[in-house]
Parts: structure tokens; C-alpha cells; sequence
């Protein structure tokens, strides 16, 4: 277990493999993951990485002003349809696209995708209707 943000740090920017495998799937506290998401702006995207990081963590994170972490989070596959639904409406497209090709995306936000600005984010939404049961 990861126990402070200073070692989730130190482990994810190691030049050793094992340390920063430790940092992308090993669980931290609670506390600890809001304090690197606040003292540690650089680390955000690797916090989403992690494969056990918690919701609290990933809604905070989906609202992150770097895309490249929202983009992270939108991958993620634990995502509640709350968070899908609050990614679906993000300026970066290419999230958006994410969001249409997610598992879990409920059809009502598919549903106000295909209406999207972007031509592919409409399309994989319209297919992915047509296709679900």
C-alpha cells in the first residue's frame, strides 16, 4: 500500500520499473490520493492511471483542466454513469469520442451524443444504439 503522496511520487517518477508498476497498482488511502491530486499537479494523470484509484478520486480528476487526465479517467473501466455523463459533455473531442466507445456509457447519454459537434462521436454513438439489446 502506498502510504503518503510523497512515495507515490518518488515510486511513479523512478527509473526502476518495479517502483513506478507499484504506483500505477497499488491502493492508497483516501487522504493520500487527495493530497497528490492537490500538492502534485504533474502526478494527476498517473493518479488516474492507477488501477485502483476510487471514485471520489476519478470525479475530481474528470474535471481536471489538463485533457490529457480527463482523457485518462474517460478510459477508465469503473466509471459510474454520472462521471460518463459529465465527460460526454467535455470540450475536448476526443474525449467524447472515449466516452461513445465506453462499455458503460447508459444509452441516454449515447442518446444526446449523437447530436455531438463531431461527426465520429456521432457516429460510434448512432452504431452503438443500433447495436445494443
Amino acid at each position: 500500500m502506498i502510504e503518503s503522496a510523497e512515495e507515490f511520487v518518488r515510486l511513479r517518477f523512478s527509473d526502476d520499473p518495479e517502483d513506478y508498476g507499484r504506483a500505477s497498482s497499488e491502493p492508497a488511502s483516501l487522504e493520500v490520493w487527495t493530497e497528490i491530486v492537490e500538492r502534485y499537479p504533474e502526478a494527476r494523470f498517473w493518479v488516474a492511471h492507477n488501477k485502483t484509484v476510487p471514485l471520489e478520486v476519478l470525479r475530481i480528476l474528470a474535471t481536471d483542466p489538463d485533457s490529457k487526465v480527463r482523457g485518462m479517467v474517460a478510459r477508465k473501466r469503473k466509471l459510474t454513469p454520472d462521471i460518463l455523463s459529465d465527460l460526454a459533455a467535455d470540450p475536448d473531442e476526443s474525449i467524447r469520442l472515449t466516452v461513445a466507445r465506453h462499455k458503460r456509457t447508459p444509452r441516454l447519454v449515447l442518446e444526446r451524443l449523437q447530436s455531438d459537434t463531431w461527426g465520429e462521436v456521432r457516429e460510434v454513438a448512432r452504431e452503438r444504439i443500433q447495436n445494443s439489446p
